[in-house]
């Protein structure tokens, strides 16, 4: 056994498949939970709330956001296949990330929660779906 056992182990693509799995089960749950939580209990969530309107709208992106990490789900069970769902998803979160991004620009720093929210939208997803684009291809190749 050479001491490159381990990660040519790690680098079967059985393995990078299921370690691609847990790590979008993992991070779906926070848009779901998330999601979840705004929908119910809507702006107050985050200290607002007063104004009806933007209550409502907050809890319409939350449920969009919870339908966003379920279609993520969806992609799971034979996630080398489904790259161009994973595409449209991904760019939806970016493009979210980015009007944060520039909310941020403008603004100023929204807190450590809103900051964390971020770099799942323009850190996280893209480099899961650049893992995903690398497992489709190891799948195809055999």
């Amino acid at each position: 056994m050479t001491a490159l056992s381990p990660i040519r182990r790690l680098m079967n693509p059985a393995v990078e498949r299921r370690a691609l799995q847990v790590a979008v089960a993992a991070a779906g749950l926070i848009p779901v939970l998330g999601g979840l939580l705004g929908a119910r209990f809507g702006a107050a969530m985050l200290g607002g709330g007063g104004d009806l309107g933007f209550d409502s709208h907050y809890r319409y992106l939350s449920g969009l956001l919870f339908a966003i990490g379920l279609a993520f789900w969806s992609t799971i069970p034979k996630i080398e296949t489904h790259g161009e769902r994973f595409a449209i998803l991904t760019f939806l979160v970016a493009v979210g990330g980015f009007c944060r991004a520039m909310g941020l620009l403008a603004n100023g720093f929204p807190g450590p929660l809103m900051t964390a929210a971020l770099g799942m939208e323009l850190v996280v997803t893209p480099a899961l779906y650049l893992w995903q684009s690398r497992v489709a291809r190891l799948s195809a190749a055999g």
